[in-house]
């Protein structure tokens, strides 16, 4: 094992952590205003596409940041993300002058979380995570 591999529960922890502070400012903007953006200058309805999506990103980021249900978290983040790129990123599709790049369509950002939070799937939360404080109480149970 090298040296820089045995900080890898670490490095992922910190991945998720700056990963769920980014992610968790998209639902501030939608729900709330702030920080400011010309994005979102209005609160989007919560019975909305974006409203839904404000929440999955608000309440999933706060989750995903304490790393607690890390696994099944991220997956449903990594769906909306998913859904987020190809229902308005995509929207014009190929009929968009270079409207199926990504850093052009503006889906650069909503590509890089669905990868991250697929990632987690299957890595989990890392180090520093209430998940990892109740793996050991969990094994114990078992």
């Amino acid at each position: 094992m090298s040296r820089l591999q045995a900080y890898a529960p670490q490095a992922l922890a910190v991945l998720r952590i700056v990963t769920a502070l980014l992610f968790i400012q998209h639902g501030l903007q939608k729900l709330f205003m702030w920080p400011p953006s010309p994005h979102h200058p209005d609160p989007v309805p919560l019975l909305s596409l974006a409203g839904i999506g404000g929440l999955l990103e608000l309440v999933g980021g706060l989750l995903i940041l304490a790393g607690l249900f890390t696994r099944p978290v991220a997956f449903v983040l990594s769906g909306e993300m998913a859904v987020a790129y190809w229902m308005f990123h995509f929207v014009g599709g190929m009929n968009m002058p270079n409207g199926w790049m990504p850093v052009v369509n503006g889906g650069d950002s909503a590509i890089q979380f669905c990868f991250t939070f697929l990632y987690l799937v299957f890595a989990g939360a890392g180090s520093w995570s209430v998940d990892a404080a109740r793996a050991p109480r969990a094994a114990e149970a078992a």
